[in-house]
């Protein structure tokens, strides 16, 4: 009886640990965020063990079924497409549930695209704010006027086709000159970081649209 989150590759299939490929041959049940995506991972690791599709639309209709399998004495391991479950992604439900009816739970460490997005930055990593998703429209603007003031280094995820008005929002909330880091494919082919005021970011990303997944780091507003 026992839950493990188990991170996986953001990009470079090497970056998991035989811990991580040891723990999905032994458990009973994976539960995989896109079950298609995880099958290519677990068939290049010959990893059998049977998947059950987790994602933010079924999880919260799938806690108590998961939680009676766990008392019943199964093994059950997270995975989302890429990086740690639960930061960002599927995890957080069922790891709660866990820790309310008393069931072991064992987050392995690994892959996560925002700690080598922070490090590469330059920006002090000393004290930071883990943002994640910025709100898409409702409770957006009122967050960054609250984030307008944070003074320390702030982390947010972002998809490629929003970058440019997230961007142009850090000019409008932030200032021009906030200094800003956007780190897109990380430890794939075409891993970049680029580095400047807001507003050069922008300028840059805007002659050259981005794609991947993108981590972008900001600092925080100076005392």
């Amino acid at each position: 009886m026992k839950l493990y989150l188990v991170p996986t590759p953001i990009g470079n299939l090497k970056d998991i640990t035989f811990r991580a490929i040891d723990v999905l041959k032994e458990v009973d049940l994976i539960l995989a965020e896109d079950t298609r995506t995880s099958g290519k991972l677990l068939k290049h690791f010959e990893i059998t063990t049977q998947m059950q599709s987790h994602h933010m639309h079924n999880e919260h209709k799938t806690v108590n079924q998961l939680i009676e399998k766990l008392k019943a004495g199964m093994t059950i391991a997270v995975i989302s497409d890429a990086g740690t479950p639960a930061i960002s992604d599927p995890g957080f439900l069922l790891v709660r549930a866990c820790v309310e009816q008393g069931i072991e739970v064992d987050c392995l460490p690994g892959a996560t695209a925002f700690v080598p997005a922070l490090v590469n930055s330059g920006l002090p990593n000393d004290k930071f704010v883990f943002e994640g998703f910025l709100p898409v429209k409702k409770g957006r603007q009122t967050r960054l006027r609250l984030l307008a003031e944070e003074t320390r280094t702030i982390i947010f995820y972002e998809s490629p086709h929003k970058l440019i008005k997230t961007l142009s929002h850090f000019c409008d909330y932030f200032g021009d000159n906030r200094l800003v880091s956007v780190s897109r494919e990380i430890t794939k082919l075409y891993e970049e970081t680029i580095r400047g005021t807001a507003k050069e970011v922008l300028e840059y990303y805007t002659n050259k649209p981005p794609k991947g997944e993108i981590v972008i780091v900001v600092a925080g507003k100076h005392k």
